[in-house]
C-alpha cells in the first residue's frame, strides 16, 4: 500500500484512535501524522517498530565490524576456534 494512502490529520488520528490502532495491528503499514497539513510523525505498531529497533542494532554492529576489519584491528579464525573449542573441519 502506497505511502500516500496512509497519510491522516491529528485530528483524525484523535477522533478515531481504536480503528487506527485496530487498523495499524491488522494491516502493519506506518500512518503519516499531518499537523496543520506537514508531516510531523509516523505511527508504527509495536512489532515493526521492535524489528526496526533489531535491524538497526544489526546494521550498527555490522558497521562497527567493518571499521574494525578496515583498521586491521582482527584476529584470525584460527585463534577464535580455538578459544572457543570449535575443531577445523576443512581438508
Amino acid at each position: 500500500m502506497p505511502l500516500s494512502t496512509q497519510i491522516k490529520s491529528i485530528s483524525y488520528i484523535k477522533s478515531h484512535a481504536a480503528e487506527v490502532l485496530d487498523r495499524l495491528n491488522e494491516e502493519r503499514e506506518p500512518i503519516v501524522i499531518t499537523q496543520n497539513g506537514e508531516a510531523k510523525a509516523v505511527l508504527v505498531d509495536v512489532r515493526t517498530y521492535e524489528q526496526s529497533q533489531e535491524t538497526m542494532a544489526l546494521l550498527k554492529i555490522l558497521a562497527i565490524a567493518d571499521q574494525e576489519i578496515e583498521s586491521g584491528d582482527t584476529v584470525p579464525i584460527e585463534e577464535v576456534m580455538k578459544e572457543f573449542g570449535v575443531k577445523d573441519t576443512r581438508g
